[in-house]
């Protein structure tokens, strides 16, 4: 029985067009990373990702359920293909016959049909159990096939439709008898798009014999084709006699002798401003749902007395072109959801930030929007727990610093029947990749980014006031909170907006009428944070949920490598890449007046991997690729620190990381190594310094520890993690460590390990440990 529950996962979806499918049961499967993660969008109370399926070795690119059946295939940059028996989660097959990354994937109920980027297109039969590759072939050099879709149009006889970098859709037609693919050849090349082909949906139509192709192309145009067969085929064409002046061109071939089929342009869908980047057909009633480039969704459906195809939804936002993440715009859409559950029709989608949006409907054209899923999209760096455990912080390669909490009070003050852990609000999003974060004080927090400078924020208050209202967070809070943040287009400094800026405005406003009042001039943040009932959508944590900046740190000459911040508050220690000793130095900066204190502290050769304060202030320990620590005594008098211990030869491999056991316990604090060992150091009289007192002894490098900093039963509680994303619980006594439990594989990261933190929330006696991962995720357990 595991002691360890995994309260939450946060990971972003990855940036593909066939990335995601969802199953009759109305669970969503998405590739995150290098993992497939699980998803419930129905559930009565939102939880989130309940589960990340480990075993491909690269992004994973495409995620397919198999129709009426219990498998799932998906397809990733590592080349290979996995089967997967959904019931039981477990990998089945794994196809090792690619030697490029696979791009599309097209799914019918005993076949695959799989398109890598070398062009290869292979069509794989359910034989026995295991696909087994019955067809193999490629249209012309450089061609890669970016989406599929096959359709079983009538008895044994099929059709698969190819798109990618051509403007052409190429046609095949074969017969699948039994387990073998006949007859099978090209049958047309439909022309009419004027650049790549992103996506192809085949639906049936009402009446047999007649079917669509639905085409969406990177030209912004959506081509309807018709497909007909047999005595429904209109042959007036071939009449010789009758007039040609406007024909309609049909392609007609034969899939075998009793089997004629003829495709024929059918309608031109306009109206979208960007890329075509996914088509889906209802599955009961002729609509077509697409998604785009340019952040919007569009139901599409044949208006009922013209025929013509008319938009009887719009969903997302009005965006503006040619905008960036850094503007706050949020980059499109990348792949779209579409099924109905109990008479509910849902449309999923997900976006450039990784996080899904899903909004329902009940009369197919009022739609609502409801809580979608958040998370990183690159590997996450850091995480800090605020100081009373209220809420956790977490840095990302993808440019943002994310803030989770748990939401334990409906907007009537009402306690939740289940707590769930939510993105509350991204505080930084940024042009460079974050590398580390540190809490000051409950309602500010300091970051690095690989650039020279750390940057300070505070906590806006219409952060502060969904933060207390819906997750029951204490604030000792100044009264002059800025009200919201703005990013300016061209800035990477968050502005502080304050109530006095809507008066001015509103003043102005007043004496001149022609002063229009836009969206970029009015403070929404406000208004609609302070409104929220539930957690924030994407939309909103994209513009309205971000934490001004008050000051820059500077003085570093490379970029950042670690932060931390002394348990008073009172000061900042951080240091920098660097490959000699000048620039391996920690430098103090005073929170009070944001100054330097001179002078920077020097010892280290290579860069500081982590620093950390001891829990009474008075000691600070460094280590760093050098293979060295370093302990720091602080002079509060002189407002300096010395080194008054240090040991070159602590491990024979970088150290990634070191804990202070808390100073209850005694003097005690651990390292972690590339060379695979945890140690326990603690003070010895004799000597006058830090000695080993245990080690354990790992298969692969301990990159990541914490120690909670209360002692049980005379014992410290350890976490460690390793390179491989394995976890492990530890008790520590000078007798030695006791292993507690090794966390199972399925709830632990599928990568390496970047940070593990303890939690001493005050709110409750769990015993938190939050978990970033160069998975892309950001992980929480509870003991």
């Amino acid at each position: 029985m595991s002691n360890m529950i995994l309260e939450a996962t946060f990971i972003g979806a990855n940036r593909q067009n066939q990335v995601s499918d969802v199953n009759k049961t109305a669970t969503v499967a998405f590739g995150a990373g290098k993992t497939i993660a699980l998803w419930d969008p129905i559930c009565e109370i939102p939880r989130g990702v309940y589960a990340t399926l480990k075993g491909h070795n690269s992004e994973v690119t495409c995620v397919k359920f198999i129709p009426n059946t219990d498998f799932m295939v998906s397809a990733s940059e590592d080349h290979h293909v996995k089967i997967w028996e959904f019931s039981s989660l477990e990998c089945v097959q794994t196809i090792e016959h690619y030697r490029h990354s696979i791009v599309s994937l097209a799914v019918w109920e005993k076949m695959i049909v799989v398109g890598s980027a070398d062009g290869l297109i292979s069509l794989w039969v359910l034989e026995d159990g295991q696909f087994i590759l019955n067809y193999e072939f490629s249209i012309c050099k450089g061609f890669l096939p970016l989406s599929l879709s096959v359709i079983n149009i009538q008895d044994d006889g099929f059709l698969l439709a190819v798109g990618g970098t051509k403007t052409k859709v190429f046609i095949y037609s074969f017969v699948l008898s039994g387990t073998r693919i006949e007859n099978f050849q090209s049958a047309a090349e439909l022309e009419g798009h004027e650049d790549w082909i992103k996506s192809l949906a085949f639906r049936y139509k009402d009446s047999p014999g007649e079917c669509l192709l639905a085409t969406g192309s990177q030209d912004r145009y959506i081509r309807l084709w018709k497909v007909r067969l047999n005595e429904l085929i209109d042959d007036s064409d071939e009449n010789v006699r009758k007039p040609r002046l406007l024909s309609n061109k049909q392609y007609k071939f034969k899939i075998k002798s009793e089997l004629r089929v003829s495709i024929n342009f059918e309608a031109l869908i306009v109206g979208h401003d960007d890329w075509i980047s996914s088509l889906q057909w209802h599955e009961n009633r002729l609509q077509l749902l697409a998604s785009t480039a340019d952040t919007s969704l569009m139901v599409w459906e044949p208006d009922e007395s013209s025929g013509v195809w008319i938009c009887g939804s719009r969903l997302g936002e009005i965006s503006s072109k040619g905008a960036s993440t850094a503007t706050g715009s949020s980059g499109g859409f990348w792949s779209c959801l579409w099924f109905v559950h109990e008479d509910q029709d849902y449309i999923l989608t997900n976006g450039k930030s990784g996080s899904w949006r899903v909004w329902s409907s009940t009369d197919h054209y009022v739609w609502e929007q409801r809580l979608g899923i958040t998370g990183a999209t690159k590997q996450v760096t850091d995480v800090a727990w605020s100081p009373r455990g209220d809420y956790l912080l977490s840095t990302s390669s993808d440019q943002t610093t994310r803030l989770y909490a748990p939401w334990q009070f409906n907007a009537n003050g009402e306690t939740r029947s289940q707590v769930t852990w939510h993105e509350f609000s991204r505080p930084q999003i940024h042009g460079y990749d974050m590398v580390c974060v540190e809490s000051i004080s409950s309602s500010r927090f300091v970051s690095g980014a690989e650039e020279k400078v750390l940057r300070s924020f505070d906590l806006p208050k219409g952060v502060s006031e969904i933060l207390q209202r819906l997750s029951g967070c204490k604030f000792e809070l100044a009264n002059d909170l800025p009200v919201a943040a703005s990013l300016p287009a061209l800035g990477l400094s968050n502005k502080a907006t304050s109530v006095e800026d809507n008066e001015i405005e509103e003043q102005e406003q007043e004496q001149d009428p022609n002063l229009r009042e836009t969206n970029e001039t009015r403070n929404i943040s406000y208004e609609m944070t302070s409104s929220l009932t539930t957690p924030p959508f994407e939309d909103q944590l994209q513009r309205h949920l971000l934490w001004p900046e008050i000051e820059k740190l500077y003085g570093h000459g490379y970029e950042i490598s670690c932060v931390d911040v002394s348990p008073d508050s009172k000061l900042i220690a951080s240091a920098c890449r660097s490959n000699n000793a000048q620039h391996a130095g920690i430098r103090i900066f005073d929170t009070s007046n944001w100054l330097e204190r001179r002078p920077t502290l020097l010892f280290h050769t290579l860069t500081i991997t982590r620093l950390k304060f001891s829990d009474d202030n008075k000691y600070l320990l460094s280590v760093s690729r050098d293979r060295q620590w370093g302990i720091w005594e602080r002079d509060f008098e002189n407002q300096t620190f010395n080194l008054i211990h240090k040991n070159a030869k602590a491990h024979t491999r970088i150290i990634w990381d070191c804990d202070w056991a808390p100073s209850e316990y005694g003097q005690t604090f651990f390292t972690a190594s590339r060379d695979k060992t945890l140690k326990a150091w603690s003070y010895d009289a004799i000597p006058s310094t830090f000695v080993v007192e245990n080690t354990v002894k790992f298969t692969l490098p301990v990159t990541a520890i914490s120690v909670y900093k209360k002692v049980h039963n005379d014992k410290l509680i350890v976490a460690v993690g390793l390179e491989d994303g394995s976890m492990y619980m530890y008790k520590y006594s000078p007798a030695g460590f006791e292993l507690m439990e090794q966390l199972n594989g399925n709830i632990t990261p599928a990568d390496k390990i970047t940070r593990m933190r303890c939690s001493h929330s005050q709110r409750n006696e769990k015993l938190y440990l939050a978990v970033s991962s160069c998975d892309n995720s950001t992980r929480i357990y509870s003991l």
